[in-house]
């Protein structure tokens, strides 16, 4: 007997699978879109995947020297250059990841219209990729933080692993989001750039919590930063690479592991949402393209 979404001819009715899961257990294609978007990402080039070191050295050299040096960072943040790139490679594989999901299905475009496939399949793979370059930047990270004396405990290790999946379910729920509606209305890859930057500047990778305390105190202010899940995430990363090195005597955000929970709980309703919009919009991308 047919499942209710499929036709009585055999097909398979665009956005009526299991969507997101038919994507994530089809390993083999999702391992092919990975391989074919690093490859058309990197043809032609002569650096590769070095690209991942090159250009977060650069973007560290430069909040380094304007942040740190220039406005005083590097004295008021002890061992800033390991608080500050643990905060960079966060944030970039969010923006990676949900930069890419966004524009995903747009680029796929030829697949989407010759042959159908769980189309979840093009934003998930995006974030596979984004996490490809994650790797190299959290090995030079791993060293970093050794070479400064690096001892953490199970809870600060636990808190890195909290901070990547919060970052991976909020940027693969956003992507859906924005996937979906990019396919509708191209301005949307404009919106996630501003996103991207806004989120760059309004968590804390150049600067310490303390400095936005001391603006926002603790009222509504502040409950409005930490209800950013981006925020929470960055924290549980300076806890996990910054805060068990030698010389840091670290006070941690008031309420932490509260804003923490409720982040992962806000990643796990965008990822719902942005699937059921994406699903419901399924049946109307091969038209659109």
């Amino acid at each position: 007997m047919s499942a209710a979404w499929e036709a009585e001819d055999g097909f398979v009715r665009p956005g009526g699978g299991l969507g997101l899961i038919d994507a994530i257990r089809n390993r083999y294609l999702l391992k092919l879109l990975v391989r074919k978007e690093l490859r058309v990402r990197y043809r032609g080039s002569v650096l590769g995947m070095l690209w991942s070191y090159v250009k977060p050295a650069v973007q560290f050299a430069v909040f380094y020297f304007a942040v740190g040096v220039f406005l005083g960072m590097n004295r008021a943040v002890p061992n800033f250059p390991l608080y500050l790139f643990s905060g960079i490679i966060a944030i970039n594989f969010f923006n990676e990841a949900f930069g890419n999901a966004t524009r995903a299905v747009v680029g796929n475009s030829a697949l989407v219209k010759k042959i159908y496939l769980p189309r979840q399949l093009f934003c998930v793979s995006s974030v596979y990729v984004a996490g490809a370059h994650f790797v190299p930047q959290l090995v030079v990270l791993l060293v970093g933080s050794f070479a400064m004396g690096w001892r953490p405990g199970p809870l600060n290790l636990l808190a890195g692993l909290g901070g990547f999946a919060i970052l991976t379910l909020l940027a693969l729920g956003l992507g859906l989001l924005f996937g979906a509606i990019n396919v509708l209305v191209r301005d949307a890859e404009n919106l996630v750039d501003l996103i991207a930057m806004v989120v760059s500047w309004t968590s804390p990778v150049l600067y310490h919590w303390k400095n936005v305390w001391e603006v926002l105190g603790g009222g509504a202010g502040w409950t409005i930063y930490q209800l950013n899940p981006i925020t929470p995430a960055i924290e549980l990363f300076h806890y996990c690479f910054w805060a068990p090195t030698r010389g840091v005597t670290y006070e941690s955000v008031p309420g932490l592991p509260l804003w923490a929970m409720i982040a992962a709980a806000a990643s796990v309703a965008v990822l719902a949402f942005g699937e059921a919009v994406f699903r419901k919009l399924d049946g109307r991308f091969a038209q659109e393209l």
